[in-house]
């Protein structure tokens, strides 16, 4: 049986998903804990490689969407066939604390288009979050993605402080949990002007 799969967030060369992060059914706090941090809002622009050795242009727009919850947009591109173009893709997420070390939970939605004989096919939505550790200094972020696989082929997490508190362990062993192709560098900047509308 085929199925069709549509990611509403994102699948692209770019931001969470070259090499293969993990996409975790959970984020590490059920609801968000800390506040919006105003320092994060605003544009940030960086170069990044990716694992198909393409350089690409990356963005991300962060915006306030409640007290605790962020609106971020991704500038980044895809690729068709012989062909990069631009791709644009939207995620909320708020963020975590695993002993200092501050993570984002990206938000996104799975949708699978399942093809059933003589039916209408069948589709089905899942909810899940990227988990990225990020670190600002001056204008600058660092972000990484927690790999897929950091914990066996098919963890299983009874809850949420079940997979923060085995984050916890593996970062305190300074066990490798990291997607070692995709590192990336932002610098904020004032938005150009031909990312507006």
């Amino acid at each position: 049986m085929k199925r069709f799969v549509f990611f509403t967030g994102v699948i692209s060369v770019s931001f969470l998903l070259c090499g293969c992060p993990y996409e975790s059914p959970l984020p590490l706090d059920e609801k968000p804990t800390e506040a919006v941090d105003t320092s994060l809002l605003g544009f940030w622009y960086g170069i990044v490689k990716d694992g198909s050795d393409y350089f690409g242009i990356e963005a991300l727009e962060i915006e306030k969407e409640t007290d605790s919850i962020y609106k971020i947009t991704r500038y980044g591109k895809t690729i068709k066939g012989d062909m990069v173009l631009p791709d644009t893709a939207y995620f909320t997420g708020y963020i975590s604390k695993i002993d200092g070390q501050r993570v984002f939970n990206i938000a996104t939605s799975i949708v699978e288009i399942i093809p059933r004989k003589n039916k209408d096919p069948q589709i089905r939505t899942t909810k899940i979050y990227y988990l990225s550790p990020f670190s600002v200094r001056n204008d600058t972020m660092q972000v990484r993605t927690i790999t897929d696989g950091f914990y066996g082929k098919a963890p299983h997490w009874k809850s949420n402080n079940d997979l923060k508190e085995k984050l916890r362990q593996l970062i305190s062993e300074k066990k490798e949990i990291y997607d070692d192709v995709y590192k990336l560098s932002y610098h904020k900047i004032v938005k150009p002007k031909s990312f507006f509308n």
